[in-house]
Formats: structure tokens, sequence, C-alpha cells
């Protein structure tokens, strides 16, 4: 039996802890319309033993739109994490946790929907997906 990966993804970034299960309700960070999403599964991940698979920061998830505009409520849509309020650690040993849960909604192909993202999006989902950062009021 091999060793566990003890929270470093293939990347090489430590995994913030995922702390977003299915059927969490978040904030819709950017100006498409939503604003407030539901999580119906997380892309990637599969649950171990009948277990619900949970998000974090930088995790793509598929969703469905409660609140917002007509024409955008009850769309499934896929979105990135870019804050959660658990606390997750850095690999420099700080500890980061924000205010709410937010999701900015993406296309299929990874760029983002909206033009602007309202508040901080975190360092992980930045780097994850680049075009989401260049749109992002700021970094942490």
């Amino acid at each position: 039996m091999g060793k566990r990966a003890g929270g470093i993804m293939a990347t090489g970034m430590a995994a913030p802890v995922r702390a977003l299960p299915i059927g969490a309700r978040l904030v819709c960070a950017d100006n498409t319309g939503a604003k407030e999403v539901q999580i119906i599964s997380v892309v990637g991940l599969r649950g171990a033993r009948r277990r619900l698979v949970s998000a974090g920061v930088g995790d793509q998830v598929v969703v469905s739109v409660k609140k917002g505009t007509p024409e955008l409520r009850k769309q499934i849509v896929r979105a990135v994490v870019v804050r959660q309020r658990k606390p997750y650690r850095r690999a420099d040993g700080l500890r980061v946790k924000f205010e709410d849960n937010a999701v900015a909604i993406i296309a299929p192909d990874g760029s983002p929907k909206g033009s602007e993202i309202r508040g901080p999006i975190a360092k992980e989902a930045a780097e994850r997906w680049p075009k989401l950062a260049g749109i992002a009021a700021m970094v942490i």
C-alpha cells in the first residue's frame, strides 16, 4: 500500500479543505444575474463508500441557480468556488478564511460568464483559473 498524498494536489500545491457539501447554498460573486446557487455535484471528484463529495476553493462545481434574474433561475450551470468560510492552511503556514461562501459562474470552456467579480477571490482559485483572476477585484 502506497503512502498517502497528505493534502498535496498533483500540481504540487496544498489542497484547501473541502468544506462545501452537495446541497450547500452559496452566493454568486459575479455579475451574471444569479444571486444564490446550490451545489449539485463537484466535477472530477467521486465519493468513497457512499459518502457525498465536497467542494473547496478552486474546485469546479455544477450548480442550480436558486435566486436571480428570471432568465437564469432554475438553470443548471458550472461555477468555480472562489471563497469559503472554513479556514484552510497554506504551505507557508498562513490560515485563510473568508466571510462567505461564493462562486463565479463559468462557461463550459472555462471562461467566466460575467465581466467582474465582486469581493476578493482566493489565490488558489486564481492560480487554477487565470481568467477569473483577470476580472477579480482583488486576489488574497
